[in-house]
């Protein structure tokens, strides 16, 4: 896909090694990350390099993480550390007729930057709020709300998402002119994710609630536009 600007917004956002993929795009960008349930987050400190998952959503400009308050992780990103937080959804494998043609069709997001502490209970309440809604619209109304001791042991951080570039490839494989009469087969080996009927704990005596009883029958929507 190509980018629809051609202007990143800093230099080490700048993709290089084929830029024609490059899409700096906030629409892109934004599709992106609205996939994914979990990011990447790489960051160094005074025992070497480390690149972390945990769950992520968005609000706005902004990518959101959560966890408690003692833990690694969230300690560290106060303190103002530099942080490069990746997102990539594969979309299939690109067989072409050289080996060293062969490629991949996928998705993928680089933020730069740093966590800044949501600290505004109401703001922290409404991040939390999201991030259920993300997991499954309606569901928090259902549940028991969280106490505010819970709320209390929890840090909520986000990151700005405007030092971000995002990278796309879709389509077939790209051969060599002289490679084209290889009788072999090429095209694209797809992956797709799918939402699998959902699996009922035994303790449950309620019937299940439209959103799970529609899980697998809604595919998720992988759309960059």
């Amino acid at each position: 896909m190509a980018a629809q600007t051609d202007t990143p917004p800093s230099e080490r956002t700048r993709v290089r090694r084929l830029a024609e993929l490059a899409n700096y795009e906030h629409s892109t960008l934004y599709a992106i990350v609205d996939s994914a349930y979990l990011c990447h987050i790489a960051f160094y400190d005074e025992k070497g390099s480390h690149c972390i998952p945990t769950a992520c959503w968005r609000q706005g400009n902004h990518l959101y993480i959560h966890g408690s308050n003692g833990g690694r992780l969230l300690k560290l990103l106060s303190g103002d550390v530099q942080v490069c937080v990746a997102i990539t959804h594969l979309d299939g494998l690109v067989l072409a007729r050289s080996a060293f043609n062969h490629s991949m069709n996928y998705r993928s997001a680089v933020i730069y930057g740093n966590f800044e502490r949501v600290t505004s209970e109401t703001d922290k309440r409404g991040a939390l709020d999201a991030f259920m809604d993300k997991l499954a619209l309606g569901r928090r109304d259902e549940v028991r709300p969280g106490s505010n001791k819970e709320f209390a042991a929890t840090t909520v951080m986000r990151i700005s998402l405007e030092e971000s570039a995002a990278k796309v490839r879709e389509g077939g494989p790209i051969d060599d002119e002289e490679d084209m009469s290889i009788p072999v087969w090429a095209g694209i080996l797809p992956f797709i994710r799918t939402q699998s009927p959902p699996i009922t704990d035994q303790a449950v005596i309620v019937e299940a609630p439209l959103y799970v009883r529609q899980w697998s029958e809604i595919r998720a929507n992988f759309s960059a536009d």
